[in-house]
């Protein structure tokens, strides 16, 4: 893979036209440009290099696909973790880049991810897919409003900096970014609102209903503003999606929102787009449907993505993808439950349970032959909440206080609960020690210290989650309790809607 100066990349940006890029895309031979990124990896990153050797590899024997696919899987813990920041860089170099962003892992402790424009570029595209295919951002004038937490944290800045190169691109867009202050968000919603054709919120899903229903609490008129939304980090339902469009009076549900599938290492892997939503819709009424699909008879956020920009592989369950960044990575495993399915064979299977979605979709627009992937994301790991990845450890710590200790055994399950408006809560049930009654205030204790320890711990709790929801539902039950902690059985800290 030639490397490409980023005054070219830049000015191919701003010069091609999507359906250009989304058609060489499609064109390109998937099974030569991984291997071309493989090799280019090893030449210019040089902790990969490394990595492969301690492990006996020859880059020279890589090339073929299936060679390709025996090749270890990188990690957090054992290539991130393992070499200076500076060596899992392009020529191992900070100054390679000008951007870093952090995210916060089990601990609390921040990994760094370096960027530079070329990769905010490329990840633009997938936004410019959105705001193009699904909003007509091309001819309609849009304020973009960033909802997502400013600051270290990735996504508020680099969102904000996509949208600004679709504008310098020629859409008719403009950006604010008053992020996760709900009462700037509003503010600036009523004052700028009515000068645009449309408005496009962009944030956690739970953050957004919350603006929306404070909102309406306040007297805002959605229906003024033709407003589209964004969003990231958690997987949601399609009854939701149907109620929170009901409460902006959106009702073009396949064109009025997208949702991302993303993360901190690498940004944007695929998004939402008509066609995937309109498919889901009709999995998410058809239980037996979506379960022959995807093995489960929960629904996973389904998205379409470029397998040029990031290619996606499925080892045990789980997704591996490969892309060039600020961090190039190879096969590097995100722990995220799911799978990928091409393009033919979503709709040969949708055929075949007598479903259409082009026909549905009535138009072409938004409809490209990009494969799709699914994910459920970590349940077995941690829960999303607000976008903020809360893991055991940060709860387990709360419980581990001296005016607590011993009230608890330490087992406890956590999981977000809905009420019947759609809100989510964080909701921690929890194992009381023998002897040990069920008092009000010895629950009420329990959630100020896992509060007390979330935000310590947890920068993206601290930071994402708005203070009217950090404060965690506590349940206590008696040791053993069948339903949360039976007895001989392998417990499980999280648990699912």
């Amino acid at each position: 893979m030639k490397s490409i100066p980023l005054l070219t990349k830049l000015q191919t940006f701003l010069s091609e036209p999507l359906d250009v890029k989304l058609q060489r895309s499609i064109a390109t031979d998937v099974e030569a440009h991984v291997l071309d990124l493989f090799h280019t990896v090893v030449n210019s990153v040089p902790a990969y290099r490394q990595f492969l050797q301690l492990q006996g590899i020859d880059p020279a024997s890589i090339q073929t696909l299936a060679a390709f696919q025996q090749l270890p899987l990188v990690t957090k813990a054992n290539y991130i973790k393992q070499y200076p920041l500076a060596e899992i860089c392009r020529a191992g170099s900070l100054s390679t880049c000008d951007m870093l962003a952090v995210s916060s892992g089990s601990t609390g402790e921040p990994t760094c991810w370096p960027r530079q424009i070329s990769d905010e570029l490329e990840i633009a595209t997938r936004f410019e897919y959105i705001f193009r295919e699904s909003f007509q951002a091309d001819r309609r004038s849009t304020l973009a409003v960033i909802c997502f937490a400013l600051g270290t944290w990735v996504g508020g800045m680099y969102t904000a900096a996509c949208c600004r190169w679709l504008a310098t691109k020629g859409y008719q867009i403009a950006v604010i970014t008053p992020g996760n202050n709900k009462t700037e968000i509003l503010r600036v919603v009523q004052a700028l609102g009515g000068q645009f054709e449309q408005m496009v919120l962009l944030g956690y899903p739970p953050f957004l209903k919350d603006v929306v229903d404070t909102g309406i609490q306040q007297g805002v008129r959605w229906s003024d503003y033709a407003v589209k939304l964004v969003m990231a980090g958690e997987v949601f339902s399609e009854e939701w999606r149907l109620l929170v469009g009901q409460r902006l009076s959106s009702t073009d549900y396949y064109y009025d929102s997208a949702a991302l599938f993303g993360t901190a290492d690498a940004g944007v892997l695929g998004h939402e787009t008509p066609l995937s939503i309109c498919i889901r819709q009709f999995l998410a009424t058809h239980p037996d449907a979506a379960r022959q699909l995807f093995g489960e008879s929960r629904l996973p956020t389904l998205v379409q993505y470029d397998p040029t920009s990031r290619f996606f592989e499925v080892h045990e369950g789980t997704l591996l993808f490969s892309g060039d960044n600020g961090v190039p990575l190879i096969r590097y495993h995100i722990a995220d439950t799911g799978g990928v399915i091409s393009y033919e064979t979503m709709l040969q299977f949708l055929q075949d349970w007598g479903f259409d979605p082009l026909a549905v979709l009535e138009t072409d627009r938004g409809v490209h032959a990009l494969p799709f992937v699914y994910v459920f994301g970590r349940s077995q790991f941690a829960i999303s909440y607000f976008g903020a990845n809360l893991y055991p450890e940060n709860i387990a710590v709360g419980l581990e206080q001296p005016a607590i200790q011993d009230w608890v055994t330490g087992k406890f399950v956590m999981q977000i609960i809905e009420d019947e408006d759609g809100n989510r809560f964080l909701s921690v049930t929890v194992e009381l020690a023998p002897g040990v009654d069920a008092e009000r205030d010895k629950a009420q204790s329990i959630s100020r210290a896992i509060v007390a320890q979330l935000r310590r711990l947890n920068s993206e709790f601290a930071n994402y989650v708005p203070t009217e929801y950090q404060q965690p539902q506590i349940t206590l039950k008696p040791m053993g309790d069948p339903d949360f902690f039976p007895v001989g059985v392998k417990h499980s800290y999280t648990r699912s809607i």
